[in-house]
């Protein structure tokens, strides 16, 4: 008995190093090594930081594009999905609120065009992106509220849009933040 005492003593000792030393130094190592350092890749505008491009912001101004509604009110300090689903009648209620509000903003859109992420909120709470046919349903309303050519919007979300991972994997996404900021220097 005593020699099993010992290997799970020893055991526990090395698996301490390995998950309470090794593997945080190993983590904030790849941190530092990543965009931003570890500290989130920061959008600046001015010379001032505006946001974060991993980290979701709420705009409900109509001249901007909107982002994917949050369960958290895009509160980063606790990241975390509804836990609502879809036979949930007080989430049905919610999202049949957000469809309404964008059809009231977006006259021209049918409900069968607005894409599930517009309408949903992400497992964080935090997504900072949208679909690019979220953005795209949303530029005849931006156009009219800045008195601007649709085109020129539409070229915009085009330039905006980043591909799927490796060409491969996950749809087109658009960054809402460097979308709006891309918007506002378009005079």
């Amino acid at each position: 008995m005593k020699k099993y005492i010992i290997q799970s003593i020893r055991l526990t000792l090395v698996l301490i190093v390995l998950l309470c030393v090794v593997y945080p130094m190993g983590i904030a190592l790849a941190g530092k090594l990543s965009k931003g350092n570890g500290g989130g890749e920061k959008i600046t505008k001015n010379g001032k930081v505006v946001g974060y491009t991993a980290l979701g912001q709420s705009f409900t101004k109509p001249e901007y594009f909107w982002g994917r509604p949050s369960a958290v009110g895009y509160n980063a300090a606790g990241s975390a999905g509804s836990n609502k689903g879809p036979s949930n009648a007080d989430y049905l209620k919610e999202v049949a609120a957000r469809i309404d509000t964008l059809l009231k903003y977006n006259p021209s859109i049918k409900r069968a065009d607005i894409p599930a992420d517009m309408v949903t909120a992400s497992g964080s709470g935090l997504d900072p992106n949208i679909s690019e046919q979220g953005a795209i349903i949303q530029i005849k309303r931006i156009a009219a509220y800045r008195n601007m050519d649709e085109r020129k919007i539409a070229e915009l979300v085009v330039k905006n849009t980043d591909g799927p991972l490796l060409g491969l994997f996950g749809p087109s996404t658009v960054n809402v933040l460097k979308l709006n900021l891309a918007l506002d220097e378009l005079k």
